[in-house]
């Protein structure tokens, strides 16, 4: 037994612009594009060595545990699915097959189905830890691509690509999608730059946690189809990937408004269910307090929405959204984070 627990954090991330395009089969046939950048919101995993012959999965935000005895081999259980396909992989893959005895504790700083990637954020977390402990010699794009077969393969959770290397690598980047082949480009700007677009952010929880699974099953099925208005609509959200980096690397903040009006206008025809009479509501509200741009974080359907507005009219779009009870949600600030995941030993 190892005389330290291993710990990580992995940030969560705003999708600026792209997001939609990096989900198969969209971006095997024409490629995808995204831009999206971390902030200071983690999800945490500590993993434990045990003496005892058992193994414990913890999530502790939701307050779910489950303790067996050691297996290689574990069986999918309630609300621990993500420990339990880490768990399952790593020990196959990289422990001979051998079990782990171990307590492994996760927790996030964001509920599931907010928009932000909080489901792949845990994955990459728990990939980061296991590294950690077993000292697995895995660079960034390895625990990224690891993280997403998890996922996507080993746990058939419908969804993109561009999560797992947010939080993999953290800050600000676009990022390209052919297939397999993922390249991750950062965007170096002016420090100027950055604190301008934070004090322009507002973001909102609409109050509603939603299963992006089905909204994304809805687009792929509308990829696969080709139904014309959503197919159009993915490759304008492509283009307004571009657009943006374009607007963030000239500090052109009008243009990056514009873009983000004209990406959620688009992002809105790729599925049915992406938007909803209370979105559209909460968006009104926004933009008539001063809001010059906004769009849902994610997938859509509920979670974070995020505003862009000038600094000085920050505080009364923030008391509008505050001052409607029919909304039900609450306002949160965030600043960017270039720090992707971590990991450190804590020696008992």
């Amino acid at each position: 037994m190892t005389d330290f627990v291993a710990r990580s954090r992995a940030p969560l991330r705003l999708g600026l612009a792209g997001g939609g395009t990096d989900v198969p089969p969209y971006s095997d046939r024409f490629g995808g594009l995204a831009l999206n950048v971390t902030i200071d919101k983690f999800a945490y995993a500590s993993i434990a060595p045990r003496d005892d012959a058992t193994i414990e999965l913890v999530a502790a935000d939701t307050d779910i545990r489950w303790i067996g005895p050691v297996a290689p081999q574990l069986h999918t259980r309630d609300g621990l699915a993500l420990h339990v396909g880490v768990y399952n992989r790593i020990v196959r893959d990289f422990n001979g097959g051998h079990p782990l005895a171990v307590t492994v504790t996760t927790y996030s700083e964001a509920p599931p189905g907010s928009g932000l990637g909080s489901s792949s954020t845990i994955v990459v977390a728990l990939v980061q830890a296991f590294a950690e402990l077993l000292s697995l010699p895995l660079g960034e794009y390895d625990i990224a691509s690891l993280a997403h077969d998890i996922e996507r393969v080993d746990l058939s959770l419908a969804g993109g690509k561009q999560d797992q290397y947010a939080a993999t690598f953290g800050g600000l980047n676009f990022m390209e999608f052919y297939g397999d082949r993922v390249i991750v480009n950062p965007l170096r700007i002016k420090q100027e730059t950055k604190a301008e677009i934070e004090a322009s952010l507002v973001l909102y929880f609409t109050g509603v946690s939603r299963e992006s699974a089905n909204i994304i099953m809805e687009q792929s099925a509308n990829v696969v189809s080709g139904e014309g208005q959503s197919l159009a609509a993915l490759h304008r959200v492509k283009e307004e990937a571009v657009r943006m980096k374009e607007a963030v690397l000239k500090a052109d903040f009008n243009a990056f408004a514009a873009s983000l009006r004209d990406g959620w206008e688009s992002k809105k025809r790729m599925a049915k269910s992406i938007s909803n009479p209370k979105i559209d509501e909460l968006y009104r509200i926004a933009v008539n307090a001063g809001a010059k741009g906004g769009k849902v974080s994610g997938a859509g359907g509920g979670g974070f929405m995020m505003f862009f507005v000038d600094p000085v009219d920050r505080p009364r779009l923030m008391r509008a959204l505050r001052a409607n009870p029919d909304l039900n949600g609450s306002v949160l600030n965030c600043t960017f984070t270039d720090l992707g995941a971590q990991s450190w030993r804590k020696f008992r």
